[in-house]
């Protein structure tokens, strides 16, 4: 995920503490573990894990991976949808939001 900007520049998807509240607002986050000593921070949702580099604020983009297609894609095109965010399949190179 990344914001989506300009002519199709990267905007930042907000601050670290921002985009913990936008994810939480679609039932992801932290599954309650203490991760140490990482700088990515692992967040749980609907058929997904998100992955964000917690060295970079604001945030400026986000890694998404599929646990369950089918739950998980209805969920990332409302997020996406709500905060003018754009996905990016990196196997392809198809943008989708």
């Amino acid at each position: 995920m990344g914001g989506a900007g300009a002519g199709g520049a990267m905007t930042p998807l907000g601050s670290l503490r921002q985009v913990r509240e936008r994810l939480a607002n679609f039932n992801t986050s932290h599954d309650g573990s203490i991760a140490r000593n990482t700088a990515t921070e692992i967040l749980h949702g609907p058929g997904l894990v998100v992955e964000i580099a917690t060295s970079l604020d604001p945030v400026s983009q986000a890694i998404v991976t599929l646990n369950d297609e089918d739950i998980a894609l209805p969920v990332l095109f409302r997020m996406c949808k709500a905060h003018g965010w754009k996905m990016m399949d990196m196997d392809t190179g198809r943008t989708f939001g």
